[in-house]
């Protein structure tokens, strides 16, 4: 089968959606082509637990870094919660206390801080910290969808030059050692550098500090909310949108090869319909820049290092009720409102990291624990939410791809009994007994490895950016005004989290994506 049209984007997440959209919104003929039988990629929800009706936002799971503007330009419904509690966090020494980050109440936060540390004297420090990064967030992240800025415009929109030097020019380590005395309280203001990062916090390649960048300026708030029936309410809104504007979805089609002269393009695939051609004048590509090399047919390039693959696994359970705490000043349904962070204080994670990288799991091994339906019973039929049934997912740190890629089957279920093993060190109670068991008695639990993103998904070793994250500017003068999606192909384009800019659900590589197409084809 052989066919024309304007653009053909190669993958269905949720970036190739936006890309469809503005681009047919501009009048273009758009082909969106994706592998699975459905669309949304990483940010889907499913019925992971078979015949247990709850809808789980299977790999990615908040939303901070999506514009509201991109919202608003394709006119797409989207609710989201802010979560009661900002984080929960035992101390890993007397898991019978804690620390509890309210929101907006600086009285309880001081009194929680005291609890802890015996002083209010990091609680000063938090707010002073936060209020930089807020700063910084109100003005770095409307930059997104906007031409790359060099690093000096960058640094003089900021404005603060202590703050450029902390959070952009010195490993982000030497940070928090400065502005923070409590070892817990380190610990969970790094955690925002390591989810989807395998790094130190004095990791002079300050990978570390360009993923918490990334984590504290979403919409100039840094703010991460539950997204109102789960990541695929937002993918399901973003395909219907694409569909009214007369995108063709075809789902089932694997791309087998692309080339281009850079003026036209040619995409192949195939489908249970056959072999597809399709011809073009661009093509942006929703995949990995690696997989993106091996469709044009070029050599893969040089094996892919520790600290740009995936290090994370994840755990999503469904619970038949929340479990008791060993610190019995907290009600479990605060604890589990925001982050819970298990095991991750700045000593444990820096020491997780140095096992891994030497090829162990650290034990207790450092998770964190979000429960959706907290915040959003929507994602529970009628009668989990009568039973009192909970979802939780576990992300557990520094479980680097290597660790799995020869083994995986076993590796996963020694990474299971350790993230249990992590959780029930502060819990009054087995994990194990709280979970829901599905007809058959069979607990629901499920557990994706790097390994096991990889193959579902097709991003090497299941990094969930793709790439190491880049800067939000251009590193290079040539760079600078570009979108960050171009490849060395005029009429290829990028628009995954591979991209500059890229990585969690933000639309923006999709966005600029299409920027750059309809300004190069005016």
């Amino acid at each position: 089968m052989i066919t024309q049209a304007d653009c053909v984007i190669i993958g269905g997440g949720h970036n190739g959606l936006v890309a469809a959209c503005y681009l047919a919104k501009a009048g273009r003929s758009v082909i969106l082509l994706e592998a699975r039988d459905v669309v949304g990629g990483a940010a889907i929800s499913a019925e992971v637990f078979e015949g247990v009706n709850a809808r789980l936002s299977k790999y990615s799971y908040l939303v901070s870094l999506l514009p509201a503007h991109i919202r608003e330009d394709l006119d797409i419904e989207l609710t989201t919660a802010r979560r009661s509690v900002s984080s929960y966090t035992p101390d890993p020494k007397d898991p019978s206390r804690g620390l509890s980050v309210p929101v907006d109440n600086d009285a309880a936060f001081d009194a929680e801080m005291t609890r802890l540390t015996g002083s209010t004297a990091d609680a000063d420090a938090w707010r002073a910290f936060y209020a930089r990064t807020a700063d910084m967030a109100k003005r770095v992240f409307p930059t997104l969808t906007e031409p790359l800025r060099s690093r000096a415009q960058m640094r003089e929109l900021v404005g603060d030059d202590a703050s450029w030097n902390d959070f952009i020019e010195r490993p982000l380590g030497e940070v928090l050692e400065r502005d923070f005395d409590d070892d817990v309280v380190r610990g969970i203001v790094f955690t925002d550098a390591l989810i989807g990062t395998f790094s130190g916090a004095h990791d002079e390649n300050l990978n570390q500090n360009k993923c918490f960048l990334y984590h504290v300026i979403g919409n100039g708030t840094g703010d991460w909310d539950v997204p109102i029936g789960g990541m695929g309410a937002l993918t399901g809104a973003l395909a219907d949108r694409a569909r009214s504007l007369g995108v063709e979805i075809r789902t089932g089609v694997t791309v087998t090869s692309v080339s281009s002269d850079g003026v036209r393009a040619v995409v192949t695939a195939s489908g249970d319909a056959g072999e597809i051609t399709i011809t073009c004048a661009d093509v942006l590509a929703n995949c990995a820049p690696r997989v993106l090399e091996k469709l044009l047919g070029r050599a893969p390039g040089a094996p892919i290092e520790p600290a740009e693959a995936g290090a994370q696994i994840k755990v999503n359970m469904l619970l038949a009720r929340l479990p008791k705490l060993l610190d019995e000043s907290v009600d479990p349904l605060d604890a589990f409102a925001g982050t819970f962070h298990i095991n991750e204080s700045y000593e444990q994670l820096e020491s997780a990291f140095a096992l891994a990288t030497g090829g162990e799991l650290a034990s207790p091994i450092p998770a964190e624990i979000y429960c959706h339906s907290l915040s959003d019973p929507s994602i529970l039929g009628p009668e989990l939410q009568q039973a009192g049934a909970q979802t939780l997912t576990v992300f557990a740190l520094h479980t680097p791809h290597g660790l799995f890629a020869d083994d995986n089957d076993r590796m996963r279920q020694v990474a299971l009994d350790a993230v249990i093993a992590s959780l029930n060190t502060v819990l009054a109670e087995p994990i194990e007994d709280c979970l829901w068991r599905d007809a058959q008695g069979n607990a629901c639990i499920e557990v994706n490895t790097t390994v096991d993103i990889e193959n579902a998904l097709n991003i090497p070793t299941g990094n969930i950016f793709h790439t190491p994250l880049d800067w939000p500017f251009a590193d290079e003068e040539s760079e600078v005004g570009t979108w960050g999606v171009e490849t060395d192909i005029a009429n290829i384009t990028l628009c995954g989290a591979g991209a500059r800019r890229g990585g969690g659900v933000s639309g923006v590589p999709g966005h600029n994506a299409a920027a750059y197409v309809l300004k190069r084809l005016q």
